[in-house]
């Protein structure tokens, strides 16, 4: 068989759809395909529910209650990401392709997850059902590329975001800025509500006093991440309301009260790293870093960072003030939005 690229494309589009609602599973599409006509299809909607392929098949199922064995017995499904082979939250969806016996399985990439990573394609091939293995793979990797990096990497997939000055600055010293415009700042709230955490330190938090939350969108509060050595901020900033799990790290206190988490560290070098790690146990997968200047360079110094989203207000010159973080990269993305100017650099 000779697979066609606009049915992974479908499949790709479907995926994306449970942008934000899926961690820690990964971004998953699936089309069931007779005879050049998709005849189901489904995503990952929303972690502990059911997995994309079982959605498909599930489709097909309620649509054609006559004869929908045999179209699967002919079918073929195309899935971005290897179907898994371990039972999690729901059974494996190896399994159910084999009951249903379909024909043929079109296979984005592989699943780097140690409990799956090739077992699933190794099950389905043992079944007798023709596979066929990687295909779009680059596509299918990049829409999952903060499963990937959790799993390949032990750290959280890393993303920069800041705003700054035409002439290259992020704010005035110890003072709160205003560099957004209203539809940047929508969509600042937007990609929080894609990502597991958004973390600060300890200045931002004490002069901005943010919130950190999705409020101007729909979409979850990501966790809050927090470094404050020595406890300095106020518990009546907005950071330990209790719209969204708090993540404080510290070098004097471990424990957790309500929606609130201490963790000690000692703050001794290799910072970032160490956070990260504590990230990774925890099963944080992807980490919006909003600043101040002082965190973003530290993340930078490392080489500790994915992508970075640097928002630039064209028509703004504060002509002093804190510089922007500097770093190099391939621009993907540059647009604007009114007088704002948003790129999308990846390391």
């Amino acid at each position: 068989m000779f697979p066609e690229s606009k049915f992974m494309d479908r499949a790709l589009a479907l995926a994306a759809l449970g942008l934000g609602k899926t961690s820690p599973n990964p971004l998953v599409g699936a089309v069931i395909v007779y005879q050049d006509e998709i005849i189901g299809e489904g995503y990952h909607e929303c972690y502990g529910q059911a997995h994309a392929e079982v959605n498909a098949i599930n489709q097909v199922l309620h649509n054609f209650p006559q004869n929908a064995s045999d179209l699967l017995a002919e079918a073929t499904l195309y899935v971005t990401l290897e179907p898994c082979s371990h039972f999690g939250k729901t059974p494996p969806c190896a399994d159910l392709i084999i009951k249903h016996q379909l024909k043929n399985v079109v296979i984005g990439c592989l699943d780097p997850n140690e409990s799956v990573n090739g077992k699933g394609i190794a099950k389905l091939k043992s079944a007798g059902i023709n596979v066929v293995f990687p295909f779009k793979e680059k596509e299918c990797q990049l829409i999952n590329r903060r499963f990937f990096t959790y799993h390949q990497k032990q750290r959280p997939y890393i993303i920069l975001k800041w705003a700054q000055s035409s002439d290259g600055f992020i704010g005035l010293i110890n003072e709160k800025t205003a560099i957004s415009n209203t539809e940047s700042l929508t969509l600042s709230h937007e990609w929080r509500s894609h990502e597991d955490a958004i973390l600060i330190g300890t200045n931002t938090a004490l002069i901005d006093n943010p919130s950190l939350t999705t409020r101007h969108v729909e979409g979850k509060n990501p966790i809050r991440i927090i470094i404050d050595k020595t406890l300095k901020i106020p518990q009546h900033h907005a950071i330990f309301k209790d719209d969204a799990k708090t993540i404080i790290f510290n070098e004097h206190r471990t424990e957790t009260l309500g929606h609130i988490q201490y963790i000690g560290i000692e703050f001794l070098g290799l910072l970032p790293q160490m956070i990260l790690y504590q990230l990774y146990i925890l099963g944080i997968q992807s980490l919006i870093i909003e600043g101040g200047a002082y965190t973003l360079n530290e993340f930078i110094r490392y080489q500790l960072w994915d992508e970075a989203r640097i928002i630039t207000a064209t028509d703004l010159k504060l002509k002093e003030g804190l510089s922007a973080p500097k770093l190099t990269g391939t621009i993907i993305s540059d647009t604007s939005l009114a007088n704002n100017q948003i790129q999308i650099i990846t390391i």
